[in-house]
């Protein structure tokens, strides 16, 4: 049955706001963290306990799609097995550097590093999947390239923070581009390897006394909320990217990391001259990408394909794929 114009401007209306919702909570994801921390939980307890009850939220969202017999089939391929694996070192290694980060004053650097990331992703996908950058994208990363330069000038080395957080989430983009899994089924997968060790590390520091779940009501409230925290954002994304144009997702994408930045900004972090100029070259590559976003989509308005804005780690079938070479900004994933 085809769509009414009614049925199909509800949609619209829902993924918008499905897509605004999740952006906002990654931006004030640092305050949860910052919760966290103010209950006496260090980074690795926070991720310990995110692996957790990520997997828990992992397992309703596998549940309520159905999709136990795609959960069982990557059991039985070894290579997916292995990819996802590597995959989920990699988001693993970018979610705990993301809430070191974030409890360090490092706030700033953090949201660098997810300004940077759409524009590293579309210079990785000319590299390696020789996808073709526009003068758009080519000025995008140029701009993005001088606010680095003045970002490692103003800070008297690499912000390694910054490039850590864009290069392994783009490398996590990448291997989940490849791998041919739903993106429920490879969220679940990858929080069920991550969960293992953190689950057992979980155990470890509570039965040595080191441990925080138990030690107040708040602290128990705000390790459990890691679950949701984590999962919730990413199935909203996966609900509003495959049904919303390019360019407002790739407008929305960059309000996540503008919320970091202000946070960053009022509780004090340091933001010299030199720094703001950095930041400046940054907003404006980012803008740049936004045009050209909003241009790739009226130039693909007269094409009979629905474009979307996939969150990397998110794709799950060919038309995302397809996707996917025009732009390939995660996650999200904070």
């Amino acid at each position: 049955m085809t769509a009414t114009p009614s049925q199909n401007s509800s949609e619209a209306r829902a993924a918008l706001a499905a897509g605004v919702v999740c952006y906002l909570i990654w931006g004030f994801i640092p305050l949860v963290f910052q919760q966290m921390a103010h209950q006496g939980a260090n980074a690795w307890e926070i991720m310990g306990h995110r692996a957790v009850w990520g997997l828990v939220w992992a397992l309703i969202l596998v549940m309520l799609s159905r999709q136990w017999t795609q959960v069982v089939a990557v059991f039985r391929q070894p290579r997916v097995l292995g990819w996802l694996a590597l995959s989920a070192v990699l988001i693993a290694a970018n979610w705990t550097t993301y809430v070191v980060a974030v409890n360090n004053g490092r706030t700033l650097d953090a949201s660098l590093g997810y300004y940077l990331n759409p524009l590293l992703n579309m210079a990785a996908g000319a590299w390696l999947f020789r996808e073709r950058i526009d003068r758009f994208g080519a000025a995008a990363i140029a701009l993005a390239a001088v606010g680095v330069v003045l970002q490692t000038l103003a800070l008297g080395h690499a912000p390694w923070v910054s490039l850590l957080l864009a290069f392994s989430f783009a490398g996590y983009g990448i291997i989940r581009k490849r791998v041919s899994v739903d993106a429920q089924t490879g969220l679940f997968m990858e929080c069920l390897l991550l969960a293992l060790p953190g689950l057992a590390w979980v155990v470890f520091i509570e039965a040595t006394g080191q441990g925080h779940f138990t030690a107040s009501p708040a602290a128990t409230f705000w390790l459990l909320f890691a679950g949701p925290a984590t999962v919730i954002p990413l199935a909203l994304f996966a609900w509003a990217a495959r049904r919303m144009p390019l360019s407002s997702m790739g407008f929305l994408q960059f309000l996540a990391p503008t919320i970091v930045f202000v946070i960053g900004a009022l509780q004090g972090e340091a933001l010299g001259a030199l720094r703001i100029a950095s930041f400046a070259f940054i907003w404006g590559g980012a803008a740049v990408f936004a045009v050209g976003a909003v241009l790739k989509v009226r130039r693909a308005a007269n094409t009979a394909e629905t474009i979307v804005a996939p969150e990397p780690g998110l794709l799950d079938d060919p038309a995302e794929d397809r996707m996917a070479a025009l732009d390939e900004n995660p996650p999200a994933a904070r």
